[in-house]
């Protein structure tokens, strides 16, 4: 399952590279793609809904909010 995400908080290439590694250590993950410049989040999953919630949180956890 592919689903893009808002963030708020995203302005460079550290934080580009704080949301993919954080986003990227969950399981079920197969890919991400942090864009700053449109404050988005793509991401490609397994396809359960479990994991949609975990990458959620692990973006909160990097110090950064989804928007919803």
């Amino acid at each position: 399952m592919e689903k893009q995400l808002k963030v708020e908080g995203m302005s460079c290439s550290h934080c580009k590279k704080a949301v993919e590694d954080a986003v990227g250590k969950v399981n079920g993950v197969d890919q991400v793609t942090a864009t700053p410049d449109n404050d988005t989040v793509d991401v490609t999953f397994n396809g359960e809904d479990k994991v949609l919630s975990e990458v959620e949180s692990a973006i909160y956890d990097a110090g950064y909010d989804v928007v919803k």
